[in-house]
């Protein structure tokens, strides 16, 4: 194994597959054979659009931090893991020594290497060198393309903690891609009342119905329809997914007094409109999230329990060397994507 081959964005719009050399694991750490990295609508917005919000992209960079793999070598210091064994790569490595990191802050270190950003080449690739502490143990029995799930089931288990979806609340959910659905998924596992899905795309309502929304609705008229179904007194808690179009002052208008407003997407535009008005007339708890911090083994439980949620959301798998044509499905909404996961 003296190179390995790698999925670039090299341009704006397009991927290129390079060979590069493979790497090798330090004393600490281990070499990955990846398997499987699902696309995470981060991914689509570099692009899409040549950013996320204001970082934009810097040509050629890889992308990709959903992956799971199986160990194939590891570094003279390691204990506790072996060749062989099946993981879920955790994309993010903390510097463990700073004022957030030792509060337990973790996901705002301002010392983390992302990888699949800018300066941090991702998974979308055959192998990668990773510390010990950023491996997940595999449970018995699911795939590697499964298994990619954990992360984005991680970000929903953190934006809970926002949220804070209780027993009997009303829960608005804007967006119905897979990080909508499962935040509807949990909300629906911590005992919400109902929870109404706001969603353009048809096949996309279709999929939060089977999940389990008590209403699901075109955008056009949703709002008018949300405050008459609560008596005009709005949902407790009210997170957006989605951040297109005004959903983010949409938020604030269909959450009730005190209620709780979670921005979970990320908007495109790096200036966003913002009816603080409204949000203080209401006294508001406004919340935005960022990545998880420490939430993957939840997230790991969940679909360990639940098969079918990883079963419902993957719809589309495709081989690492057609990833231009699977980004450009998920661009277009073609074919009932939901998740795309590729396979190296």
């Amino acid at each position: 194994m003296s190179s390995m081959q790698v999925a670039q964005l090299s341009s704006f719009h397009q991927f290129q597959m390079i060979d590069v050399p493979a790497p090798e694991p330090s004393a600490d750490e281990v070499l990955v054979k990846i398997r499987a990295i699902g696309i995470c609508g981060s991914d689509l917005h570099y692009f899409s659009e040549g950013a996320i919000g204001d970082t934009p992209c810097v040509y050629p960079m890889v992308l990709g931090h959903e992956p799971a793999g199986e160990v194939i070598k590891t570094g003279s210091a390691v204990t506790g893991i072996s060749i062989g064994d099946k993981v879920m790569c955790e994309p993010a490595k903390y510097c463990y020594h700073c004022e957030f990191c030792m509060t337990g802050h973790h996901n705002v270190c301002p010392n983390v290497e992302f990888l699949s950003s800018p300066d941090f080449p991702g998974f979308f690739r055959e192998y990668v060198t990773l510390p010990v502490k950023n491996l997940l143990p595999i449970p018995e029995g699911m795939s590697f393309e499964h298994a990619t799930m954990f992360e984005p089931m991680s970000i929903i288990y953190h934006s809970m903690k926002f949220a804070q979806v209780g027993q009997g609340e009303d829960v608005v959910i804007f967006g119905a891609g897979p990080i909508g659905l499962l935040t509807l998924i949990l909300s629906k596992v911590r005992g919400a009342r109902r929870v109404w899905v706001i969603e353009p795309l048809e096949y996309r309502r279709d999929m939060a119905k089977k999940f389990g929304a008590d209403a699901v609705l075109h955008p056009n008229g949703a709002k008018e329809q949300i405050i008459a179904d609560t008596n005009k007194r709005g949902a407790d808690v009210v997170i957006d997914c989605a951040s297109k179009d005004d959903t983010f002052n949409d938020s604030l208008d269909l959450a009730r007094n005190a209620g709780r407003v979670v921005i979970t997407g990320v908007p495109t535009g790096v200036h966003i409109p913002f009816r603080f008005h409204t949000m203080r007339r209401k006294e508001l708890y406004f919340y935005s999230v960022r990545r998880s911090n420490n939430e993957a083994h939840d997230g790991v439980e969940l679909l360990r329990e639940r098969p079918d949620i990883a079963a419902g959301l993957v719809t589309h798998t495709r081989a690492l060397d057609q990833i231009q044509g699977a980004f450009e499905m998920l661009e277009g909404y073609r074919d009932g994507v939901s998740k795309i996961v590729l396979t190296v």
